[in-house]
Order: C-alpha cells, then structure tokens, then sequence
C-alpha cells in the first residue's frame, strides 16, 4: 500500500472516530430513561432499553442530614432517674411487721419483709423552652425519687416533674436554667409514608446518637399504654429508624429539624431494636404537654362512641354485627355524649374529623385527643351510601365540657373512702378517710402502709371525710404526716409521705 493510501485510512478513521463521540454527546445528553406509566401515552406498557442512570435520591441538600441533626443534638438530654424499689425475699414474715417501725423480721428472724433497693434508669428528652421546659415519656421517669439531667454540652441539673399523663406515655419536668435551645413543633398530621425522618437520644448509655430511617406507617396501636393507663391513648408514627432501651423519651424530627414525635416503643422480641419503631405524634404531644403545664392534668375529649376493634376477624364483625365500608363502624351511640347530640348513629361510618381522613379507631383516637372538651369538631360520615358531615361539641368523661381539675389528693395514688357512720362508731372514732387500694406509682407505695388503713390527722388537722384530706394536702408541700389506726388493732400510726415523690 502507498503511503498516501496510509495517510487517507488514517485521516478516515480518525474522522469516523470523531464523528461518532460528537454524535454520541450530542444525541445521549441528557438521556436518562425514566420508565413512567402514563395512562395517556400510546406507548403504555413499553418497557425502555435503557435503565442506566440512576440519578439517586435528589439534589445533595435534600438527604445531607446534617442541618437538622445540628439543631437537634443541643435540644436533646440525657435523662437519668433513681427510685427506690421494694423486694422480697418470699420467705415466711412476722404477721405484724409491716404495722410497726421496728424489724420486727429481724428480730423474730424472719426475712419475707419487703427490703429497699436502689435501683438507676436512663432515657432521653426534648427541649421545648428555652427555660427548661422539657417533654419525655412518663414510662422514663414513672415512680422516680429523682430526676437528673445532662445537656449535649455536659452541664447536668435536678430536674422536677411537672405533671404526667401515663395514657399517652406523656411527661413534663422542669430544670432551672434560661436561653437554652429547643425544638420547634412541627405537624405531624403533614407526615407522610416513606418520608425521611431522624430519631435522636441517648441509646444504650451512649452518647447523643442520631439515626436515620423512613415513616413506615402512621395511626398504629400496641395496646402498649393499656399497661399504665385504663384509657390508653395510642396512635403512634411507624418508623425503621434505629431506636434502642435509652432512646425513649427523644425526639423525632423532619429533615428541617422540626419535631414530630415523641420515641416512645420499639417492636422487638428481644428488648432491642429489631426494626420498627414508634412515636407519639407531635400534634398530640403539644396538646398534651400544653394541658399539663396549665391544668396539672390532661384535658381528655370524647366523642362518645363505641366502634369495631381495629384488625377484627371477619367472623368477629359478623358476631357484632358489623357492616363492610370503609371508616370506622359506630357499634353502638350512649345517651348524654356528643356524638348522639350531633346526630350519629349506630350503624354508622364515621370516616373524617374536621376534615383529616380516619381509616381506623387509633387514627381517630388520636384526632379527638388533640382537642378539649367544649372544643366543636366537624364529623364526617357514611350512612346507607350517602356522606353526611355533621358538628359535635366534644365532651369530658362526665359527659359534659367542664375542665378537669386536680390537687394533690391525686398523688397518693390511692382509692379513698370515708368511713361511714356506722363505721366510725364501731371502731370509737369521729370519723376518717380508709384507703381502699394503694397502686405502684402513687406517693403512698412508697412508705409502710396497708390497705385499710384509716387516716385520722393530716398535719395535725383532724380528717373526717375525703374533702378534709383534699383540703390539707392541697395547702401542703413537700412532707405531710399522716397519723391513722389499722381496725382491729390498738394504738395510732404515724406515717410521713412526701407530695414530691410521685
């Protein structure tokens, strides 16, 4: 072959080689092929040949965590409680020992007596004012003797509760200290399925950790409140974002760092995080958290219905008579409640309040349980095909829309009587307070005393009726000391409680 034969194969696929990269760039810029299934385009159902390019979850800004985790971690504690817990050993006991000061246990050398012991929890909390107000779980610091509290930045402080609501697993306590940084409520009823969210605390004794997951699922019940509460609120927020022992009472925040809930559960075989977690929607806890820090209790509203249970079996609604439709079958309507007054009947698909979808009976749960009584709510309905919406004034558990007070008689934890005449005369006195029943979280578990117990003096004011105790408890702080006799028995025993201590 001739030279000049060489130079033109050369020169020809020099230009073919150009030609073809300049055509490629020019045809291929930008050709990402996204398969999108549009009911409009002839073309349905044709599936590209070209499925590179993934082109990730975005622009940078909308996955880099980093902003919101920083306004976070400063408004995020350490919480770490210390209570006092009575055991037993089971062994046999003296039948006296628990009436006396004395151990007398010990001295017959019996060792079934209830002993004390120390015992240290830990959990996390949220920052909601910038002078110490702080939301947790109430499962965090239930039954503490006391409270401590560790900011991100080392500084510790006392902490005292506030108020609790064990319902809703809900908590306010209180440290002294100004200019702190908090978190600013977001809206959970705006919270979407498979939107990115960030749950923060203080797992496993560690230090502030962030993790990262997804909403999974939103207006879940576990029953898991019934534990502390006969009337369980639950309609938690559903998340894979890693949650461990140490987690709850932390927040969970959006990628713009608001709060959304509060950490309250994990799902789990194990005690550890297996992969779901849960919440408590932050439109309940700022209502909740609003309740106790102006009333010293929740505000509950009812609606006054009885409904299916949420994940009934089929042969289950057959026996109750449920019908098929979508919201939530009214089973039943009792007299003097907001829903008969508003006109809903039994019978009924209840499917909307003040216009948010309700698709099972935590998801309305948890709407009425952001409102108070008095509060008018819209209800949206289904009855024999046609919509209907209707307006309810919302109610309290009497049945009418009076706020709720409490006082300190509330704290003993207790179920009170007052001794009937007949009563008092048999056992020689003027009259007294019996306590019935003394539960695990009130003031009164904490101390040696007995159900039947009869309360004569409180502070040196003679106690003859529940509404004597009320008022002297109620004008107390800190210590009170009861003085009482045991029926059956001689002589009075003096008992001192402490208000703080519940």
């Amino acid at each position: 072959m001739k030279f000049k034969q060489i130079v033109a194969v050369v020169l020809l696929s020099a230009a073919t080689t150009v030609g073809t990269l300049w055509a490629y760039n020019h045809f291929s810029k930008g050709g990402t092929y996204v398969y999108q299934n549009n009911q409009n385009n002839n073309d349905t159902g044709k599936v590209p040949a070209n499925y590179a390019g993934f082109n990730g979850l975005g622009d940078a800004a909308s996955v880099d965590f980093t902003a919101a985790a920083g306004a976070a971690i400063p408004a995020t504690v350490h919480i770490k409680t210390k209570a006092t817990r009575q055991v037993s050993n089971n062994l046999p006991r003296s039948p006296f020992g628990d009436l006396f000061d004395m151990d007398l246990d010990d001295f017959f050398g019996g060792g079934g007596r209830m002993r004390s012991i120390p015992q240290m929890a830990s959990g996390s909390g949220a920052i909601i004012s910038e002078d110490g107000y702080i939301v947790t779980n109430n499962h965090v610091v239930d039954g503490a003797d006391e409270i401590n509290v560790t900011l991100n930045n080392k500084k510790a402080f006392k902490a005292k509760l506030v108020a609790a609501d064990p319902s809703s697993d809900l908590a306010v306590i209180k440290i002294d200290a100004k200019n702190l940084p908090f978190l600013i409520y977001g809206n959970s009823d705006d919270v979407k399925v498979g939107q990115w969210v960030l749950a923060v605390g203080y797992p496993l004794t560690l230090e502030t950790t962030v993790t990262a997951g997804i909403v999974s699922a939103k207006g879940r019940t576990l029953d898991i409140n019934s534990r502390q509460s006969n009337s369980p609120v639950e309609s938690f927020i559903q998340t894979d974002a890693a949650v461990n022992p140490g987690n709850s009472g932390g927040p969970l925040i959006t990628t713009d760092g608001k709060l959304i809930g509060i950490n309250s559960a994990i799902a789990s075989p194990t005690g550890a995080y297996a992969g779901y977690s849960f919440t408590i929607p932050v439109n309940i806890v700022k209502k909740i958290v609003s309740d106790l820090m102006k009333h010293g209790t929740v505000q509950r509203a009812f609606l006054g219905i009885e409904y299916a249970p949420d994940g009934a079996s089929d042969e289950q609604k057959a026996k109750a008579g449920v019908k098929d439709g979508e919201g939530i079958y009214v089973l039943s309507v009792p007299k003097g409640g907001a829903a008969e007054a508003a006109g809903v009947k039994t019978g009924d698909f209840i499917t909307k309040i003040n216009g948010v979808p309700v698709v099972s009976g935590a998801d309305m749960v948890g709407q009425i349980a952001t409102y108070r009584p008095g509060d008018k709510v819209t209800i949206t309905y289904r009855r024999d095909g046609k919509e209907y919406t209707t307006t309810a004034t919302l109610r309290n558990q009497s049945g009418t829309t009076d706020m709720v007070k409490t006082s300190s008689l509330d704290k003993l934890g207790a179920e009170l009587q007052t001794l009937s005449k007949e009563d008092a005369k048999e056992y020689g006195i003027n009259g007294g307070v019996m306590i019935k029943s003394i539960n695990a979280r009130g003031v009164l578990s904490k101390v040696r005393i007995q159900e039947g117990y009869v309360i004569l003096k409180a502070n040196n004011k003679e106690i003859k009726n529940v509404e004597d105790l009320r008022k002297v408890l109620d004008d107390a702080s800190g210590t009170v000391k009861l003085e009482g006799m045991y029926p059956g028995y001689e002589g009075i025993y003096p008992i001192v409680i402490n208000l703080n201590n519940n």
